[in-house]
């Protein structure tokens, strides 16, 4: 009853298995794989099971990407695949895939106080969605939790993180004219990604400079520097970004809230984990309250950051598991009906 379990992103393909006989949330076997070192999905999947000396029948994997139909194509990794063709290649019996952060949002019912950091509100998670969750990661990404632990679990995959940025102020909206003039248009993803932050830190260094140089994107600071810069406290463009990233996401994530009738809302993803006293010290919940007559809705609505190492890999062991009772209730109902038929 091994699962292999596999978390596809842009820069890493994370890979780990699990006992589904055991409930299939004790991960075992993780290994991280650079995906720019593979060709393909396929060929990083075997990879791994060659290291690990396993073939499973059964995979649940997340691909940062939407999942609609055979066809799946990565966002930000040269990756296609036919879900058919990978099953068959990989020997599986049962192959489900899902959105990245559909798995992401998967997870947060599973997670224990210690995989979570409270930053306003209950601590407790609520025992009913809607639950919504976000993150900046490689993007941004964005879900919506629904259902109980009685009736399951229902993920509603998005891609919210690709909506319109809606400046505040001088300074988001000459941010936003910098991001236009480069990719003609600004979305939320544009700054609220790794690659937003080195994107915000090029438009305030800037000033009022229209110019789009020719090798622009070669003069942008790595994003990992910009922040541990800014937590140095020494390098004031760097704190300047980091400010207003977490301005940016507090907006982003009122507004999210809003638009799912939320009471919860789940911060994921590899960024924010490394800076959450920044965080809690920004304009995030200034920002988040910001929205005139609901600020008091908004009042009451739990924010916590999400500090589970793998919460891909959980999501997708907890995606199997919720298949798995969809299943079982569909057995149950056809017992019935041929019951009830006799």
């Amino acid at each position: 009853m091994t699962a292999l379990l596999a978390d596809i992103g842009g820069t890493n393909a994370r890979f780990a298995l699990c006992d589904t006989q055991e409930g299939g949330l004790e991960l075992s076997a993780q290994r991280t794989l650079k995906t720019e070192d593979f060709g393909s999905l396929q060929h990083a999947a075997e990879h791994y099971l060659k290291l690990v000396r396993v073939r499973p029948k059964r995979a649940s994997m997340a691909v940062a990407s939407p999942v609609a139909g055979d066809e799946i194509r990565l966002t930000n990794r040269a990756w296609s695949f036919s879900q058919a063709e990978l099953k068959r290649s990989l020997g599986l019996a049962e192959l489900k895939v899902i959105n990245d952060f559909g798995a992401v949002a998967y997870a947060v019912p599973a997670l224990q106080p210690e995989d979570r950091v409270l930053l306003h509100g209950s601590e407790a998670l609520p025992p009913t969605g809607p639950i919504t969750v976000l993150g900046p990661g490689t993007g941004l990404g964005v879900a919506l939790l629904i259902g109980d632990p009685e009736s399951g679990w229902r993920v509603v995959e998005t891609e919210g993180g690709h909506v319109s940025f809606a400046p505040q102020g001088e300074e988001e909206t000459r941010i936003c004219r910098w991001i236009s003039a480069r990719f003609g248009r600004c979305s939320n993803e544009r700054l609220l990604c790794g690659a937003g932050l080195a994107h915000i830190d090029a438009a305030l260094a800037a000033g009022d400079e229209t110019r789009v140089p020719v090798d622009w994107a070669r003069q942008l600071r790595d994003p990992a520097a910009i922040v541990a810069a800014a937590l140095d406290g020494h390098d004031l463009n760097a704190r300047r970004t980091l400010a207003r990233f977490c301005a940016v996401l507090g907006s982003v994530a009122g507004d999210a809230a809003l638009i799912h009738g939320a009471r919860t809302v789940m911060i994921a993803g590899g960024i924010v984990p490394r800076f959450i006293p920044f965080l809690r010290s920004s304009a995030f919940r200034e920002r988040f309250l910001a929205k005139g007559r609901f600020a008091a809705y908004l009042e009451g609505v739990s924010i916590q950051v999400v500090t589970h190492p793998q919460p891909g890999l959980l999501g997708a062991a907890v995606a199997l598991g919720e298949q798995e009772k969809g299943k079982g209730k569909m057995e149950k109902g056809r017992a019935a009906s041929r019951k009830m038929s006799r």
